[in-house]
């Protein structure tokens, strides 16, 4: 939960404590070997040196619910696509923060010996994330075969194209080592107004030539969110769907007499204070690739440049869906 200037990562009257998992939300057998990185101890080690890059968000331990959850769940739609059986992923997460997801997804990728996760954040988090990542109990280096932190502030267009080239993560038929970026992950990112634009940029950075050429290699965009201020978020969804088709992940269960329960959004009451939150999968549009993307944030959060006009306009997908009763 983090992404652009230092500043941000430690607002004033900062008063921020240590997130532990609820157990519907956790997968014990990770928790238990991660307490090293991402206990209360380590957490609060991390508040005071990192600020807000240092705790766990509520979102994240949705993320990683989503990512690896118990065989008696079924999601719509599902974290990878179906067509994707078999090939390299590349995982991309921004403002990666302490690395709980990453590390979630980097145990995943470790077991099909084949895919790449990068973990970005800010240049001075990249540290945090370094030690989380890829030292163990015993001072070895873990993950580092599956596993790259990388420094990427938002809004930062050579920071993104640089990973991007570096890595040869560029939309090639001919072929190349470790393929295209086919996942981006964003965990609790959508809280300080000032940091919309910037997140939405770089997300146009990532779906944009020279990361891919065409709507088929497309990432999949990966969205954990918790709402804690409607008014000040509502305007990244308002523009994110000018740009990108998304929708919310349903979940159900199946219980012990093999019986289904009915679908509903996974991440309600993620907090158990009334608190609503989302899983969002998204993908760009395929006719935004002939728009030209403002320079300005304020021109970029209004709409302009959206469906190739210069006028400003907003989407209603994500008031829609509230209205519609999936945030309830």
């Amino acid at each position: 939960m983090t992404g652009v200037h230092n500043h941000v990562n430690f607002p004033e009257e900062l008063a921020i404590h240590p997130l532990l998992p609820r157990d519907a939300y956790s997968t014990c057998d990770f928790w238990d070997k991660q307490q090293l990185a991402f206990g209360a101890e380590a957490q609060q080690e991390g508040i005071e040196t990192y600020g807000i890059a240092g705790r766990v968000w509520e979102a994240a331990y949705l993320m990683n619910s989503y990512i690896d959850h118990p065989s008696t769940w079924e999601f719509d739609p599902l974290m990878i696509d179906k067509h994707l059986s078999g090939q390299k992923r590349v995982f991309l997460e921004l403002g990666s923060g302490t690395g709980i997801v990453a590390a979630k997804i980097a145990q995943a990728a470790a077991l099909s010996g084949r895919d790449l996760v990068i973990a970005t954040d800010l240049p001075e988090v990249c540290p945090l994330l370094e030690k989380n990542l890829f030292v163990t109990p015993k001072g070895d280096s873990a993950n580092t075969q599956v596993t790259l932190v990388r420094p990427l502030s938002w809004g930062d267009y050579d920071h993104a194209v640089n990973i991007v080239r570096e890595l040869k993560l560029v939309d090639d038929p001919s072929g190349h080592e470790h393929g295209c970026i086919t996942h981006i992950i964003c965990s609790d990112l959508v809280y300080f107004p000032e940091l919309l634009a910037p997140l939405l940029r770089t997300l146009l950075h990532l779906t944009s030539p020279p990361s891919i050429s065409t709507f088929e290699s497309q990432p999949r965009v990966i969205i954990s969110y918790k709402i804690r201020s409607i008014s000040k978020e509502t305007p990244f969804w308002s523009a994110f769907g000018l740009w990108f088709s998304f929708e919310p992940v349903i979940a159900r269960k199946i219980d012990a007499n093999n019986s289904l329960s009915e679908w509903q959004r996974f991440g309600s009451d993620i907090g158990g204070d009334g608190d609503l939150a989302f899983i969002f999968v998204a993908r760009r549009r395929p006719e935004s690739l002939n728009w030209i993307i403002p320079s300005g944030n304020i021109d970029l959060l209004g709409g302009v440049g959206a469906g190739g006009t210069c006028d400003k306009k907003s989407d209603e997908t994500f008031e829609t869906l509230l209205l519609m009763g999936l945030g309830e």
